[in-house]
């Protein structure tokens, strides 16, 4: 059975996280650094998110989401903005729910990359 594109419920849910980190500077007190991040951080969430619902089969893609998560995870403090509530648990929470999103697609990810057996 072929793998279908635009079918994995932990991808919809990484597009999701995505749009609403890069928006939340339109309504959490952000300074430069955290505006920046969360802008960046959001659209890479939303890009690979797409690239895992295109292709079903990337593993990679969702080993880029759990990087990406723990990055954001610990831009508070790297970026000196753990004192800005909104941004930082913005990134504390988005962080780790791509991280659990990206780890909870691996084994489907891994299954269709695979293909069926007998298939190389």
């Amino acid at each position: 059975m072929t793998p279908r594109s635009w079918q994995r419920w932990q991808d919809w849910a990484a597009l999701v996280i995505g749009v609403l980190t890069a928006l939340t500077p339109i309504v959490a007190a952000t300074d430069t650094a955290a505006l920046w991040t969360l802008v960046v951080f959001g659209v890479l969430f939303a890009a690979t998110a797409l690239w895992s619902l295109a292709q079903p089969g990337s593993a990679v893609s969702e080993y880029v989401h759990v990087v990406l998560g723990v990055l954001l995870f610990v831009s508070p403090w790297v970026f000196s903005y753990a004192d800005l509530a909104g941004a930082a648990w913005t990134s504390w929470v988005a962080g780790v729910l791509i991280v659990v999103v990206g780890l909870a697609a691996l084994p489907a990810a891994n299954a269709a990359h695979r293909g069926p057996i007998g298939q190389h």
